[in-house]
């Protein structure tokens, strides 16, 4: 066995891959004290230290990859995500890119390369994000729909409504754009109903037949329909990766019955 070889099989140990994932998690903890003023001006120097020897680990990792699996290392998009990661921490920091040093705190999304299960998640997501783009067209549709009534319904002029009360339906449905903003709030469930539709019922007391089959339509299909495709894409994933495994496993032990066959006296 040659030593990229042997370099190779390192990388791939379940050891060493725990400890670049702690330290990923210790990198972290670290970078969040460096936002702690009294702790900097007591540690700042030892906390500089500590994060300069993990973005060594870091980086020496990436070199025994490139080592290991030469220009087949770009061929991984999992491996030039962290080639990007910790290729930010290089750079100077001074002028334009101190902004992007302080991106540094990306170097915690390493992690999920780091971790087979979040890998998963992570390809089960970008394998649902075709299905999602018609969701999302579908759910504009409907927000722009909603707005457009919205606006007209009880955005107009309210002879009958308080100062207050016309205040805050023009703040709520006075535009296009602030209607299809409270139109979200109101799909979020976040204070739709003692904060928007009661007060709009006050003045509109049918307003409900209008909100509740929207929360209907969007909270409850829509979005769980966007779930839903992420789950089956996840399902589809695991699903492969569990083949692929099947099928490297079954080559390999057909490799070596072959090597035996041939060991075996004719």
């Amino acid at each position: 066995m040659t030593l990229r070889e042997k370099t190779a099989v390192f990388l791939d140990d379940a050891r060493f891959r725990n400890f670049i994932i702690g330290v990923i998690i210790f990198n972290a903890i670290i970078l969040g004290l460096e936002t702690s003023k009294p702790l900097m001006a007591v540690a700042g120097d030892f906390i500089h230290l500590l994060d300069q020897i993990c973005l060594y680990i870091f980086v020496a990792e990436i070199a025994l990859k490139l080592f290991a699996h030469h220009f087949r290392f770009f061929r991984s998009g999992w491996n030039l995500f962290d080639f990007f990661i910790v290729g930010i921490a290089l750079l100077p920091a001074a002028q334009s890119f101190s902004v992007l040093r302080a991106l540094r705190i990306l170097r915690v999304l390493r992690i999920i390369s780091a971790t087979p299960s979040l890998r998963l998640v992570v390809e089960g997501f970008l394998r649902a994000l075709p299905g999602m783009g018609s969701v999302f067209i579908l759910m504009s549709l409907i927000f722009y729909i909603g707005a457009v009534m919205a606006t007209k319904l009880f955005g107009a002029d309210c002879p009958t409504c308080t100062p207050d009360q016309a205040a805050n339906f023009q703040e709520w449905f006075g535009t296009l754009g602030a209607s299809g903003y409270s139109l979200f709030q109101i799909m979020t469930l976040e204070s739709w109903s003692m904060g928007i539709v009661r007060p709009v019922m006050e003045v509109y007391p049918q307003a409900y037949i209008f909100f509740v089959p929207f929360i209907m339509v969007t909270t409850f299909a829509v979005v769980n329909l966007l779930v839903g495709l992420i789950v089956n894409s996840m399902s589809e994933t695991a699903s492969e990766e569990s083949n692929a495994a099947t099928d490297v496993y079954r080559d390999e032990v057909l490799a070596r019955l072959t090597e035996i066959e041939k060991r075996l006296p004719k």
